[in-house]
């Protein structure tokens, strides 16, 4: 039986809905990369292997000692470069409009390629709670807002069940460009934007820190223990351009609890803390926990 009969030929359009079905919703390029090209740090001893005219020898090449190829050694230059492009253009904002449009010229982070539009925020900038989620989906992006999808619903509700709403409180994300298929932003990526958000912050100055999530715990409180174990829990954020530090609650994602109801007691619980946190001065009825 040949490989045509088990899988049939198939015609472009059947490729690219097949290509669409498995999760690929981009180009990454129209030129194939030679990676091994890219490499010089190649035992010669693999290529006598495929050679005719090479001696038969079972001896093991000597080990090659690791070092650090032109290659790897410009992209880890780059890097450093972006971040420190990030961080300067940060530093001279005065006021979130500056910031806003820094992070829209900023071209340093990929992420910023493969979206619609950069994500800065919702709310009221003079509220004394602001959450921050990790980065926008595919709703946020197409509207620019933060939290608008069916998480943001939920966020909603949240907030309503401790007397809050959107003109209480500041939503932003650590991460401001939505990454390709809904995929958590990589290490790097997370760390050319911590001198947006730790900005951010900063010209802002809140009362209360909400991360909604382990994602913005880890990159802004520098701690890698699970969320299950962070929330509930008070910490202290601070930063060079704060005048004082500021009480910061992690706590579940409203993703996280879309897929994991059960969580919305602890949820809750986090909530009733951050209330309490705030103080009474603001005189509302608060409904019942979200079921």
């Amino acid at each position: 039986m040949t490989f045509d009969q088990i899988v049939p030929p198939m015609t472009p359009a059947q490729i690219l809905r097949w290509y669409l079905d498995a999760g690929v919703d981009e180009t990454i390029g129209d030129e194939a990369l030679d990676r091994y090209a890219l490499n010089p740090r190649v035992s010669p001893a693999i290529g006598a292997r495929h050679s005719d005219d090479a001696p038969h020898r079972s001896a093991v090449p000597s080990p090659i000692a690791p070092q650090t190829t032109p290659f790897t050694a410009r992209a880890s230059s780059s890097a450093a470069a972006e971040r420190a492009t990030a961080a300067h253009l940060a530093e001279q904002c005065q006021t979130l409009d500056d910031l806003k449009q820094a992070m829209e010229a900023y071209d340093g982070c990929a992420l910023k390629r493969t979206c619609q539009r950069t994500v800065f925020a919702d709310g009221n900038p003079e509220a004394a709670v602001m959450l921050i989620g990790e980065a926008p989906g595919a709703d946020e992006d197409r509207l620019g807002l933060p939290f608008v999808g069916a998480s943001g619903k939920l966020l909603d509700r949240m907030l309503a069940s401790i007397g809050l709403d959107r003109a209480d409180t500041y939503i932003t994300n650590v991460v401001p460009w939505r990454p390709p298929g809904n995929r958590k932003p990589e290490p790097t990526e997370v760390e050319l934007c911590l001198p947006f958000i730790t900005r951010h912050i900063e010209l802002v100055g809140p009362t209360i820190l909400v991360f909604l999530g382990g994602a913005p715990a880890t990159a802004l409180l520098n701690r890698h223990d699970a969320i299950s174990r962070l929330r509930g829990r008070w910490f202290d954020y601070a930063s060079a351009g704060l005048p004082h530090p500021v009480p910061a609650m992690p706590t579940f994602h409203p993703a996280y609890l879309l897929r994991t109801p059960h969580s919305k007691r602890e949820a809750w619980s986090d909530f009733l803390s951050i209330r309490k946190r705030l103080g009474s001065h603001e005189e509302k009825t608060w409904p019942k926990p979200v079921r």
